[in-house]
């Protein structure tokens, strides 16, 4: 009888993963460990601004969900050590979408762009990725490329652990924001997502998204959490903000 249900199970198709499944549960229990070190991470000193003639465009960090500038702080640090003018976005607690969120990245754009004369680069740490994203859309003059940190840009908008917490902060559902979101088609300037197969938080395919929807997909090797502090994923952003499009990565 064993035998007999060993040979069906055998001839049973293979499970086929869902791409918009949440990571396993198992890896969001590891980015408490890695929130517990990016928050220790925090209490460096902020370096002041690289020389003004620096061959690199500007950047503009932006932050994830239920955080700030606070978050983006040791990443910003990092990216100014690397001879990088980098700015906060300025635009405090990250609580979810809003109805007026393009036009406030707007007003801090301009101002980096009055204050430095060139367009900024845009790094958006998850739901600030999205953000980035869409900005570019709207604005495709004043980007000169984006970068995102496991954002859940591609495929299913709750294919992440976050989007029932979304729901109760934001006031609205994941997938029906107060502004028409379209995140996964690509930007029209270089655009780079950053992913990793041990995000506790956003679903690998999510982050990833499909080979047309960003110029290059780059695995990091950290927790969601991590993406704003860990050294592999700091080294991933300096070179998604060097890289020619097309060079070999």
């Amino acid at each position: 009888m064993i035998r007999a249900f060993l040979s069906r199970r055998a001839e049973w198709p293979a499970r086929v993963p869902d791409p918009d499944a949440p990571p396993r549960l198992a890896l969001l229990w590891r980015e408490g460990g890695s929130l517990l070190r990016a928050l220790g991470g925090r209490i460096r000193p902020l370096p002041p601004e690289p020389n003004p003639d620096s061959e690199h465009p500007p950047v503009m960090v932006l932050p994830g969900f239920l955080s700030g500038d606070w978050a983006t702080k040791a990443l910003r640090a990092d990216l100014r050590r690397a001879g990088f003018r980098c700015y906060a976005w300025g635009l405090g607690f990250n609580r979810g979408a809003t109805a007026d969120i393009i036009e406030r990245i707007d007003g801090r754009v301009q101002w980096i762009i009055d204050r430095t004369g060139r367009a900024p680069a845009l790094v958006g740490w998850s739901l600030g990725g999205i953000y980035a994203r869409e900005y570019a859309k709207h604005h495709p003059g004043k980007v000169a490329r984006v970068v995102t940190l496991g954002s859940p840009f591609s495929g299913s908008r709750r294919a992440n652990r976050a989007w029932r917490l979304y729901h109760l902060i934001a006031r609205h559902p994941v997938d029906n924001p107060p502004i028409d979101f379209h995140p996964a088609p690509r930007p029209e300037m270089p655009t780079f997502a950053l992913w990793s197969a041990h995000d506790g938080v956003v679903a690998v395919a999510s982050a990833r998204g499909l080979p047309h929807e960003s110029d290059r997909q780059v695995e990091v090797d950290c927790g969601h959490m991590g993406f704003a502090y860990a050294p592999t994923s700091v080294a991933a952003i300096v070179q998604a903000l060097t890289d020619e499009v097309g060079a070999p990565g």
